[in-house]
């Protein structure tokens, strides 16, 4: 009798997607993984809605838009385990840099000018800032994925190698916990 095939979705939310990528970087082991997975809602199958609850949900980036949030939401209420990958889920990465780098009553819009109209690098005569109604409603500040919702497990790294997120992957797809030693985590 055949095992059933583990429900795998992944996101990136405010992130470089250098996660993915190190999915990607497991090579041939990708192929093992598949015996055993099933890839639902994720840039990798190009499913942008769930199709049926998951048993493993991956994350990474932070929140800084509402969208994020929502997204993070949708994982943590369609997915069993969630797992924080990398550094920009964990810890905000460099887009909650902006986080410190405010000082005013309206640090948003501080941020906002700063970026796209009073920085001595930027050429925007109009000192136009983005607002159109498409566009996601920026929150006040970048938030990591453990300020939104519950998460399971968090996988460290800038971003963790195709290494550790496949010990961690075949952990968790084997129902054990992620168990990464020091030295595969270690980035000094």
């Amino acid at each position: 009798m055949s095992r059933r095939k583990k429900r795998v979705a992944t996101v990136s939310l405010a992130g470089c997607f250098g996660c993915h990528m190190s999915l990607l970087d497991m090579d041939e082991r990708i192929l093992d993984l598949l015996e055993d997975v099933e890839f639902d809602r994720s840039p990798l199958t190009d499913f942008k809605q769930f199709t049926r609850r998951c048993d493993i949900g991956l994350v990474e980036g932070g929140c800084c838009n509402e969208e994020n949030v929502h997204t993070l939401q949708e994982f943590r209420n369609h997915c069993d385990v969630l797992v924080a990958v990398g550094q920009c889920a964990i810890m905000g990465g460099l887009p909650v840099m902006r986080n410190a780098i405010m000082h005013s009553d309206d640090p948003l819009r501080e941020c906002l000018d700063e970026a796209y109209a009073s920085s001595p690098r930027v050429y925007n005569p109009s000192n136009q800032i983005p607002n159109d109604p498409a566009l996601p409603l920026l929150l006040d500040k970048v938030y990591t994925c453990v300020d939104v919702v519950k998460i399971d497990y968090q996988i460290p790294g800038c971003p963790p190698s195709g290494d550790v997120l496949y010990a961690a992957l075949s952990a968790l797809i084997h129902d054990r916990p992620p168990e990464l030693d020091h030295a595969s985590i270690r980035y000094d």
